[in-house]
């Protein structure tokens, strides 16, 4: 255990002696005393009187100098840490753009967010500065029709996402032709979440802006505001296909704050195979949420889940109930799926102090200025180190004294964290992984593009290398026309439909309460399948739901109200073909290998397991219809030589236990998360004649991510096997070698022939 440094809320936390074990490590960041700088001579002198009644006195020096880079027309991103400040350093210019009287109706900056609780919270700040000249609203899914010609005719600070880009406002560019004509900035905020595929198509969203704008003679400074991240320069330039300049020394001022790493105690219970089992993460964070929240400490506990978010908040709901009922009221959860008028209220709550414990997906995550929360609880590794920080940094954001807990599932990644708290403290955050040329992603917005403007061959330079190869074949599929002066979009259809930024696989699936008719929510289409299946639980707001029917062709799962003492999870199988090998490195008589592959899923049944405990209660089948994806995968094979030095051992048990554990570890080396990545394992795959073991992006086109463990195979693998080896468990557990979403029930896993099958891949791999 680290320095056992404390702070009173941790004390609180650890008032029952048995909770002690709990605390894997403890560290303490300092504080840090901020740096000033003056307010450049250009920014209106308005907007300077008007931070100051703010509380403003002067900004810190990152923000000025972003400031200086877009005012001197360079596109810049500001990459530092939480409650930093980074809205100032975009704000400076963007407000003096809006009153440049050398322009006509001054100057316009269009504003991108990730979410639409973040864009509504900075449209607040805004309006509170009390500006006359700037005329500042959001433009999205909420906007409500009869406001959106408004905002195309008379706003001059827009906020938007990216979704609407791509589907509104690109498609439309000559109704907003006055706004886009006179854009001087394009602010990209939270720009560390546009990774993988979802950042890959932003990326040509993105270019798709800079195209129109030039056909409007505008060419905006991009000004990008992103959590610390690794190589922040090459990730701007990556995401806007422009050069940018990074600045990335936080100068604000920061209280203390306590770290602590949280591994939920062993139960009595044994899950699967016989292996022990842990107290799960969601039961261990409501019983410390309700435990804050009844000291009075405001806190804000982040769940990876919708239906995580739900559990832990009903779970602190119930403690408090017992302990102290009045309190009950104070604690909710906010995921995505509310309707936005109880998205609002529940923000707006946390800010006025209503609502002391929130239990949230990381759609509070994303910069929502939520001042005087005490205390962060992170239940699950959340993918990233930037998100694990970024989360955390919510807490203190006043300048007192602050608490984070980070809470491990049961989970092979997240017990090799809080064993190896060097692999989270003083490293440096990861890089952030993208692929603009994946040709799943280009070729949609090549249309996209297309039916805004016809395509020229000066346009390649703009959409990339890969374009001029990827535009016969989409001639040849009838989806473009290739005249004398261009490519043309013909077709009656809206191309920007071909692209599904979010990934979600089509028309979101409407959950509907069958007694009253009430629509609760929503699911993306592509969860459906493993969220809201006939029997699956589901949560909306405290109240739990079973699903009596899911219909896929009409978008919609009919549930009825319910109590059960138990959580739902859908079990998969999978198939994989090799298509094409790009890649492959000898290790010895072993390969390592990256390449394309087709992998075809389908849910076959799903699982209940107690709330409280984990415990397995039974599995029913399912029969719903199989999804077949070409992605890339890094994979890796052992000679018949080598299995046969290894001695007698259940190779598929040894291969199975690797690959699972190997998938629990990548998040490690690439910016993603185990849902994010899939795998497939067998002592004889016809493809390749060989023991392999496959790791596959979880995405059509693949995401980057198995392409960075081909890249870091050799620190990967062996993280993988040290995981394997320090768990305590005897035969294999969920925390190294069991894995929550196996098809195959994690049978058969071979912990012992795991080990060795990694010791001999390991032996000859390149240093």
């Amino acid at each position: 255990m680290g320095a056992q440094r404390s702070s009173p809320a941790l004390d609180r936390l650890l008032a029952g002696p048995s909770r002690r074990d709990r605390i894997t490590h403890l560290e303490h960041v300092p504080a840090r005393q901020g740096r000033r700088a003056s307010w450049p001579e250009w920014v209106p002198e308005l907007l300077v009187r008007r931070l100051a009644a703010a509380g403003v006195e002067a900004p810190w020096e990152h923000q000025a100098a972003a400031a200086e880079h877009a005012r001197a027309g360079r596109s810049v991103i500001l990459a530092t840490g939480t409650a930093s400040g980074k809205s100032l350093g975009y704000l400076m210019p963007a407000v003096a753009a809006v009153h440049d009287e050398s322009v006509r109706d001054g100057g316009t900056v269009l504003y991108l967010s990730p979410t639409k609780a973040l864009a509504a919270d900075q449209l607040r700040t805004l309006r509170a500065l009390k500006l006359t000249r700037l005329r500042a609203a959001t433009y999205d899914g909420d906007t409500r029709h009869e406001d959106r010609q408004w905002v195309r005719q008379h706003a001059n600070y827009v906020l938007t996402n990216p979704d609407m880009l791509h589907r509104s406002i690109l498609p439309s560019h000559a109704r907003w032709s006055s706004f886009l004509r006179r854009l001087r900035y394009v602010v990209v905020d939270e720009a560390h979440g546009y990774r993988g595929v979802f950042g890959s198509h932003v990326a040509q969203i993105l270019r798709r802006l800079r195209r129109i704008c030039a056909r409007y003679h505008a060419s905006p400074v991009f000004v990008l505001a992103s959590a610390t991240v690794s190589a922040p320069a090459v990730a701007a330039e990556r995401l806007t296909g422009l050069p940018a300049v990074a600045v990335d020394t936080d100068a604000s001022p920061r209280g203390p704050a306590t770290f602590a790493l949280w591994e939920p105690p062993l139960t009595d219970l044994r899950g699967e195979r016989g292996a022990p089992v842990r107290r799960t993460a969601t039961a261990e964070a409501a019983d410390l949420l309700a435990d804050l929240v009844a000291e009075g400490v405001q806190t804000l506990a982040f769940v990876r889940s919708r239906r995580g978010a739900e559990s832990v908040a009903l779970g602190a709901k119930r403690a408090l109930e017992e302990a102290a009922p009045a309190l009950a009221a104070q604690v909710a959860a906010y995921r995505a799926g509310f309707l936005p008028e109880e998205r609002r209220a529940l923000e707006a709550s946390l800010r006025n102090g209503t609502i002391t414990g929130l239990a949230s997906t990381n759609a509070l995550e994303l910069g929502v200025d939520v001042s005087g929360l005490d205390a962060v609880l992170v239940c699950g590794w959340p993918g990233t180190r930037a998100s694990l920080w970024q989360q955390a940094g919510r807490a203190g954001r006043t300048g007192r004294a602050a608490l984070a807990v980070l809470i491990a599932r049961d989970d092979p990644l997240d017990t090799y964290l809080v064993h190896h708290p060097e692999a989270i403290f003083g490293r440096p955050v990861e890089a952030t992984v993208l692929d603009p040329d994946n040709p799943y992603v280009l070729e949609p917005h090549l249309c996209a593009a297309a039916s805004e403007l016809p395509l020229t061959d000066a346009d390649a330079e703009l959409f990339g290398p890969s374009t001029a190869a990827l535009l016969p074949d989409l001639v040849r599929r009838g989806l473009l026309r290739r005249r004398p002066n261009g490519w043309f979009w013909t077709r009656r259809d809206r191309a920007c439909d071909l692209a599904d930024i979010r990934g979600s696989g089509g028309p979101p699936v409407q959950v509907v309460e069958t007694a009253t008719g009430r629509l609760l929510g929503t699911v993306d289409e592509a969860s459906a399948h493993t969220t809201v299946h006939e029997g699956a639980v589901y949560l909306h707001q405290g109240e739990s739901f079973l699903v009596h029917a899911l219909d896929l062709d009409d978008s919609a799962a009919l549930v009825e109200a319910a109590d059960p003492d138990y959580s739902t999870t859908a079990r998969d199988v999978t198939d994989i073909t090799v298509v094409e090998r790009l890649r492959g490195t000898p290790w010895g008589e072993a390969t390592l290998n990256y390449g394309t592959v087709e992998v075809t899923r389908q849910v076959v049944a799903y699982q209940m397991r107690r709330l409280q405990t984990g415990e397995m209660l039974g599995e029913k089948p399912l029969d719903l219809p199989p999804r077949t994806l070409r992605t890339r995968a890094v994979w890796w094979t052992l000679s018949p030589d080598q299995l046969e030095d290894l001695g007698d051992m259940d190779l598929g048990g040894a291969a199975h236990a690797a690959e699972h554990a190997s998938i629990g570890l990548l998040p490690l080396f690439a910016t993603c998360d185990r849902w994010d990545i899939g795998g497939v394992s067998t002592a004889l795959h016809p493809d390749t004649g060989l023991l392999t073991v496959f790791v596959y992006d979880g995405h059509e086109g693949g995401a980057g991510f198995a392409e960075r463990g081909y890249a870091d195979a050799r620190a990967w693998l062996t993280a993988t096997r040290e995981a394997i080896a320090s768990c305590e468990c005897e035969a294999g557990c969920p925390s190294c070698i069991q894995s929550p979403k196996c098809g195959n029930g994690n049978d058969p896993l071979d912990k012992r022939g795991a080990l060795l099958m990694l010791a001999e891949l390991l032996r000859n791999a390149p240093a």
